[in-house]
């Protein structure tokens, strides 16, 4: 992999790992003022959850790449064969 895969690769994992995170500790207030929406969160912690998620998607990043460099996901062979299977409908 190279440095600009291995960028978007980053990206890609910080982005699913964003939203699995957001929801982590959201309550909605007991008496929402007027003209707010009911289930906006009290205190959303964005910082925190940032964080947190650069540290996730950093770990899985790691665990992708091992993946990628040692073989166990050879993604040029699998898209090899998806050409050979368009190429044979």
């Amino acid at each position: 992999m190279n440095w600009f895969s291995g960028i978007v690769v980053y990206l890609l994992i910080w982005w699913v790992v964003l939203f699995t995170v957001l929801p982590w500790k959201s309550r909605p207030p007991r008496n929402p003022r007027t003209g707010h929406a009911t289930s906006a969160p009290k205190a959303p912690n964005l910082g925190v959850k940032f964080v947190a998620t650069s540290v996730i998607a950093g770990f899985l990043w790691i665990v992708v790449y091992l993946l990628i460099d040692q073989g166990f996901i050879d993604y040029r062979a699998i898209a090899m064969q998806m050409m050979r299977e368009d190429n044979a409908l």
